[in-house]
């Protein structure tokens, strides 16, 4: 029990300097901007000016979120994923 208390303090010690790189935390809401283009809703959310998803509600069909696919303006459907995977059935019992 004894060695136990000092390898903990510097373990502690060791991840104290390690805390000061955490990223900040998010407060608030994001910031929504709507706008129409044409037939369609675009609704685009910002926290602290970083666009990280668009919301896009067409006239006739199902609204579907558009989101950041990597650091670049590269966005993505999030209901299609990039990797389809074949779901056939070669056996069965």
């Amino acid at each position: 029990m004894r060695a136990i208390k000092p390898l903990m303090l510097a373990g502690l010690l060791a991840l104290a300097p390690l805390s000061g790189f955490a990223q900040e935390s998010v407060e608030g809401e994001p910031d929504v901007t709507i706008r129409q283009e044409g037939d369609r809703t675009v609704e685009e959310y910002r926290v602290n000016g970083f666009l990280y998803a668009v919301k896009i509600t067409p006239k006739v069909g199902k609204p579907y979120f558009l989101v950041r696919a990597d650091g670049d303006s590269n966005f993505i459907r999030a209901d299609k994923p990039d990797m389809l995977i074949p779901a056939w059935e070669i056996f069965s019992w």
